[in-house]
């Protein structure tokens, strides 16, 4: 069965760029590049792009060659910055906050597939993040750059957007990347989505991941129940927000993170595996050196081997602790995840089997949105996830007012 393939490790016979059950096809021989595309270009409806600037950038750049993805994207990501600024002091907000969110995203992928030494990286990160501190702190209410105090005096990078659609304490949801995502991209992967709907949102670089990586070298871990306890712990000293409709949701290999901290943090009202993941270990050992994303299990782990990313996170398996879950969950995946969907399925099934409230969205070809965390089409998992979360909580959409 088509869907069941590892789809990031298969080269299509068709060699023109081309649809597929799980999205936009633009690179044939290369399935995890034209991936990287298909995420790029499913961003842009969420102002994480523009769709002809995406393919400006692809139209130039040499299929396969890193240097080139990264050259061409920093060009748009650049233009869209110094665009902004201009429009900026000319009083021109509206038109400075679009461009500052697409420079965001065209700077993520700018530095996606540069090495881990190169002196550029860094620089490229900060640009990422300067463009969505710019475009956040001009939301009505503003959104906040935090730092959530973690351990040995270090902190975890967050953003905190209030939703403009309800007044007092609101409801929130913590959301968490995976291997390779952060707290930059997943505002058009699920937070938009929550403060459309009455929810605020907690967007953070856990642990392996993003600021929290790159700065702090805060490796990964497979007890993500104490990251997010922290999260809850920053969130309960705010105002704002309602202690008891707390949610998390973790993207990819996050779908794991947040269900592990789900089993163990009591204090979560409902949680999200954006992806299903349950066994990271045994993942993990489907993959080897020359997997394309191996340098990024590496580094998250603070390993020298894959084999040893491995065992760091031997005792990562929900199997034995899903049972412990006592919040409502959802589980969300592509029918066409490139990774495949028997590992969505698992989980699940062994989530049914211990009594806890779960749901299982299999996001099929017809509606789009089949493709790995929806990046094809990712509005539709925002409404997936944003209404299943407002039906939870309580929110009745029809009344939320601007």
């Amino acid at each position: 069965m088509a869907a069941e393939k590892k789809l990031l490790d298969v080269i299509s016979d068709n060699k023109v760029p081309h649809y597929e059950p799980y999205g936009w096809h633009h690179w044939p021989d290369h399935p995890a590049v034209s991936f990287q595309f298909r995420r790029a270009l499913g961003e842009t409806q969420e102002g994480g792009g523009a769709v002809s600037e995406c393919f400006q950038a692809a139209s130039r750049m040499v299929p396969g060659d890193k240097e080139s993805w990264h050259l061409e994207w920093l060009k748009v990501a650049d233009r869209n910055r110094l665009r902004g600024d201009a429009a900026e002091r000319d009083g021109h907000l509206r038109t400075a906050m679009n461009c500052w969110l697409r420079a965001a995203n065209y700077y993520r992928h700018a530095e996606f597939y540069l090495s881990l030494d190169d002196p550029r990286r860094m620089g490229v990160f900060d640009r990422c993040e300067q463009m969505s501190a710019k475009y956040f702190a001009r939301l009505d209410p503003p959104g906040e750059a935090v730092q959530v105090p973690y351990e040995n005096g270090q902190s975890l990078s967050a953003y905190f957007v209030r939703s403009p659609l309800a007044s007092g304490r609101q409801p929130v949801l913590i959301c968490f990347g995976g291997l390779d995502s952060f707290k930059d991209e997943l505002w058009f992967m699920l937070g938009r989505g929550a403060v459309q709907r009455g929810i605020s949102v907690l967007m953070v670089d856990g642990p392996g991941q993003g600021a929290s990586l790159r700065r702090h070298g805060i490796r990964t871990r497979f007890d993500y129940e104490v990251p997010v306890g922290r999260c809850i712990d920053y969130l309960e000293g705010r105002g704002d927000i309602d202690p008891k409709r707390i949610a998390v949701s973790g993207s990819s290999l996050g779908g794991y993170y947040s269900a592990r901290a789900a089993c163990f943090e009591p204090r979560l009202a409902a949680c999200v595996s954006h992806g299903g993941n349950g066994d990271i270990y045994a993942h993990w050992a489907e993959r080897g050196e020359n997997y394309h994303m191996a340098f990024q299990i590496k580094w998250i782990s603070g390993t020298e081997t894959v084999a040893a990313a491995r065992e760091h996170m031997r005792e990562a398996k929900l199997w034995d602790v899903l049972g412990n879950m006592k919040c409502p969950y959802l589980l969300i995946h592509g029918g066409f995840d490139t990774g495949g969907v028997e590992r969505a399925r698992k989980v699940y099934e062994c989530a049914k089997a211990a009594g806890v409230d779960v749901t299982f969205h299999l996001v099929g070809e017809d509606e789009t949105g089949a493709d790995h965390c929806q990046h094809d089409n990712p509005t539709l998992g925002q409404e997936i996830v944003g209404d299943w979360l407002a039906d939870r909580f309580g929110i009745d959409q029809m009344q939320l007012r601007g």
